[in-house]
Order: structure tokens, then sequence, then C-alpha cells
């Protein structure tokens, strides 16, 4: 089994909508769901985070500041101060990539978890240069 990181597999999917309102506010649309991961994913990437129910604020030390809401669709959408389109799409990839981590990260602790229960034995794992994990299981006999 070969895991990718999200961020790269899914990097021709990545479409960071970006559009700058008259007031300054440059809003980007991501492809994230979960608050928790999305948090995680926001301090990787250097910012300070303040999370509530589903709104989250970033403030990165480059003086850029991100205002995340979760829309109707549940997914996240930024609305950023302090920088441009080009600035803010570039801050949502970063944050997405950061993203694809932890969600990889938890796709490996459920594998890893799960995998005795259905009658697996993790033989190896091992990390590419990609950060690609490759877990090689073998399936244990029952004993009769």
């Amino acid at each position: 089994m070969l895991l990718v990181p999200l961020a790269m597999a899914g990097a021709a999917a990545f479409k960071a909508a970006a559009d700058r309102r008259a007031d300054g506010v440059c809003r980007v649309a991501t492809r994230m769901r979960d608050a928790g991961m999305l948090g995680d994913a926001l301090r990787d990437t250097g910012a300070d985070v303040r999370l509530a129910d589903d709104s989250a604020t970033a403030r990165w030390a480059d003086g850029v500041t991100a205002t995340f809401a979760r829309e109707a669709d549940g997914l996240w959408s930024a609305h950023f101060s302090g920088t441009g389109e080009t600035g803010a799409v570039e801050k949502v990839s970063l944050v997405d990539t950061a993203y694809g981590r932890q969600v990889q990260r938890a796709v490996l602790e459920r594998l890893r978890g799960q995998a005795p229960a259905a009658g697996l034995r993790l033989e190896s794992e091992s990390v590419g240069e990609d950060a690609s994990v490759r877990l090689v299981f073998e399936v244990e006999r029952e004993r009769a």
C-alpha cells in the first residue's frame, strides 16, 4: 500500500479560486473540511491560530491574516488581508500541503490500528523522498 500526501496527489485538482473584493480582502476557496486538521495545518505553516465553532483565524509573522469560514458545502474558504491574490493562493497552497500531511497521518494511524482486526500484521514501513509512505502488511493465517 502506498500513501501519497494529498497535496501531491491532488495538485492537479487543487482549485484555489481567488478574487479580490473592493475592501482589499482576497477570498480563496479550499478543499479542506476537518477543523482540527485545519488548525494543525495552519500551525504547521507557522501561523498563530484561534479556532471557534465554524471559523478559524490565522496570523503569520509576515503580517498576512486569514479568516477561515465553513461554507454551506462543509468546505473552508479563507479571506486574506495583508497580501494580494498571488500571496493568498500561495498561503492556501502551503496550508493545503500541511493539511494533506495531517490527513496522511490520520490514515496511517487508522490503518495501523485496524490492521490486526482485519487479520493483517504490519511487516514494514518506509517513507520516500516525496513523503509517500509504503506499508507492507502480511496476512496472518488462522490457526487450526
